[in-house]
């Protein structure tokens, strides 16, 4: 189990009108971060406000390629609950590509509490309407600085949330063929 430690957003941002949200504009007050170095694992799990990161020019991501994203939804129902839609499929999705790119994989376990843990506390951004959700991106990315093609030393793992509407500004408007 990890021990997320939370550092809040000293002011909070405006949250928009669900029809105002379309698909990816708007962020949450915080997101998720979970550092890797070989030789320790995982460790350093956070909530903290959502914000730039910072990167040596040289990060492997930038150059090799290393790199990895999954995307799921939360959604809030008639009765106030939150849900997510099959989490479980998505973090499998999510080790899977991490083994293909020679990426640690996180506990199953663990990244469900990440999520979860990040959406519980940004709650108030899920909206109301119908036909929208959090939009939840997980990430990883390589942050080893250093030119040469190997498996990086060093991870960032990152969930950033997005209230979201439909992707498509008109909605789905299917093409007949």
């Amino acid at each position: 189990m990890l021990d997320i430690r939370i550092e809040p957003a000293a002011t909070l941002k405006t949250k928009p009108a669900d029809n105002e949200l379309g698909f990816g504009r708007y962020f949450t007050d915080h997101m998720f971060i979970m550092n890797y170095d070989e030789g320790e694992g995982w460790h350093d799990a956070r909530i903290v406000p959502y914000g730039p990161i910072q990167l040596d020019p040289s990060a492997m991501v930038f150059h090799y390629g290393q790199e990895l994203f999954e995307g799921l939804k939360a959604y809030r129902c008639a009765d106030g609950s939150i849900r997510l839609f099959r989490p479980d499929k998505n973090i499998e999705r999510m080790n899977n590509t991490c083994r293909r790119m020679c990426v640690p994989e996180i506990p199953a376990e663990d990244v469900l509490q990440a999520i979860s843990s990040l959406v519980k506390y940004e709650k108030e951004w899920i909206p109301h309407s119908d036909g929208t959700s959090l939009y939840i991106r997980p990430f990883i990315i390589a942050t080893e600085p250093h030119l040469g093609v190997h498996p990086a030393k060093n991870y960032l793992f990152m969930i950033i949330l997005s209230p979201v509407g439909s992707y498509y500004a008109g909605g789905l408007d299917p093409v007949k063929i």
